[in-house]
């Protein structure tokens, strides 16, 4: 309970109001698109110089933990992602938009991140030695095997079809394939200067959600603006609570699966977000409403991307391995104060560790807090004018998907996937699992090329990859999980079927 004793330093003048500054600037930041959460850290740490090493860290983990919840404004607003965490965000959050609950989107999208950002600080607080031991038994080959499961999840994602779904994944595969390989190095599809360094992330999110918007609101022109505004309901803040306890299944399984993702070093919130919001449809008795503005898949989405944020810092400060990029960020703000993470942290710098994740803490309630008070008025933003709202969406897909490498390139490539998936939409493939095959592909490949040269070098690939008891429970869970989307499928047709011959 020693953190118990450090709490009263989060609540210091210079503290606190680091806390409210980078909450605020956080949430800011995560709803402008192109700014991921490890962008904002790194755009912060210079201002931590002349900080004391708690009060840099403060600034740095309240920007972190409010990017995440920051970036479902967008997504839900805009249907462009804040960050690759809020993808699975976009799915029902902007349909709900549409139908004018952008208020209570948005309402719910925050006050699920809160309840599971605590969630995940309270694991970091009192069950960070038992996991970090638990997230050093993820070696290559289970993290192959988590990457798999993944893929799995890609046929029955915001897809009418199976198939149009693992196409679509497909793609996203053979896109993560482009640029150098990371582990020989070798060249391949590489038709373009701007595809050197390999399709960039954000500015895919960016061209796959934005670009096929803007180009649908220019085709309708300004002939419907007025006559198809959206109208914005208002939503009570005490009807958004009972809601959240209505789906509170949504909100376990997206709670428990975000901070079982986030403590495996590697994966990240985009694949939290994914994984709940396909778990929560799968055991919800209203699967059919998933896509179409159903609250919740929002719930399940945010609330795993948020739970997933004090877990991923265990790795980091127990073994000094970050478990994300931004972690890895976070590090480079630990060493500049002279600080080395490892087993001996909370035994040498006690002061510094506990007011760090005492003001996680609490920034998940500010955020929360601020969230819920500009929910109302950043629905309004349903009510611009299509023909003016296309032009601000693509002004701003153009400076986000430049300002992540400053590069021309980034935005040829985001204009290029863009328009690709407004034709593919047109057929009935969706972008959510073409991003999805996008993240998973490079997860998948450098550590199915690492455990092989791992297993060379020892017992052999098939034992390796198919053997060990996390090895056979990840393996039974994928073919269950193939098994569920094929049976889905067919019972879909079937009742599709049913409905034909009866009408």
């Amino acid at each position: 309970m020693e953190f118990i004793y450090y709490f009263g330093d989060v609540f210091t003048p210079i503290n606190f109001g680091l806390l409210l500054l980078g909450t605020i600037g956080g949430l800011i930041l995560g709803a402008t698109p192109g700014l991921s959460p490890t962008m904002a850290v790194a755009l912060l740490i210079p201002f931590t110089f002349q900080l004391e090493a708690a009060q840099g860290l403060i600034l740095l983990g309240a920007a972190y933990t409010s990017t995440v919840a920051g970036g479902a404004v967008s997504a839900i607003l805009l249907k462009i992602p804040g960050a690759p965490a809020n993808i699975a965000t976009t799915l029902d959050g902007h349909a709900m938009a549409l139908k004018g609950e952008g208020a209570k989107a948005l309402q719910l999208s925050f006050l699920s991140s809160a309840v599971g950002g605590v969630f995940g600080v309270l694991l970091l607080i009192f069950l960070t030695p038992v996991l970090a031991q638990w997230a050093l038994a993820f070696g290559p080959s289970h993290l192959f095997w988590l990457a798999i499961l993944g893929v799995t999840v890609i046929g029955s994602l915001d897809s009418a079809s199976v198939v149009k779904g693992l196409l679509s994944g497909c793609i996203g595969l053979w896109l993560a394939t482009i640029g150098f390989d990371d582990i020989m190095g070798a060249q391949r599809f590489i038709f373009h200067p701007s595809l050197s360094g390999g399709i960039n992330i954000i500015a895919a999110l960016i061209g796959l959600f934005a670009i096929p918007q803007v180009i649908t609101m220019f085709a309708k022109g300004r002939k419907n603006d007025g006559t198809e505004a959206i109208q914005v309901q208002k939503h009570p803040i005490k009807s958004a609570f009972s809601e959240l306890f209505r789906y509170k299944r949504a909100m376990g399984i997206g709670t428990i699966t975000g901070s079982i993702i986030g403590l495996i070093p590697g994966v990240g919130g985009q694949i939290a977000g994914l994984v709940a919001y396909d778990q929560s449809k799968k055991f919800s008795p209203d699967k059919d409403k998933f896509g179409t503005g159903h609250p919740e898949g929002l719930i399940a989405a945010e609330s795993a991307n948020n739970a997933m944020v004090g877990p991923s810092l265990v790795p980091l400060l127990t073994l000094s391995i970050p478990g994300s990029p931004t972690a890895a960020v976070l590090l480079g703000g630990l060493l500049i104060h002279g600080i080395f993470p490892g087993t001996d942290l909370f035994d040498n710098h006690p002061d510094v560790a506990w007011t760090f994740i005492n003001s996680m803490l609490i920034g998940q309630i500010l955020m929360c807090i601020f969230g819920l008070y500009v929910a109302g008025m950043a629905a309004r933003v349903a009510q611009v004018p299509q023909s003016m709202m296309a032009a601000i969406v693509l002004g701003l897909a153009v400076f986000g998907s430049y300002s992540v490498q400053s590069s021309m390139g980034d935005v040829y490539v985001m204009a290029s996937l863009g328009v690709m998936m407004y034709f593919l939409e047109r057929f009935g493939f969706s972008a959510a699992p073409l991003v999805l095959g996008l993240i998973l592909g490079p997860i998948a490949e450098s550590n199915f090329i690492q455990g092989s040269m791992i297993a060379t070098a020892t017992d052999g690939l098939a034992p390796y990859f198919l053997t060990g008891a996390l090895n056979l429970f990840l393996i039974v869970v994928v073919v269950l999980s193939v098994l569920y989307s094929g049976y889905m499928e067919l019972r879909t047709r079937r009742y599709t079927s049913k409905e034909e011959i009866m009408g």
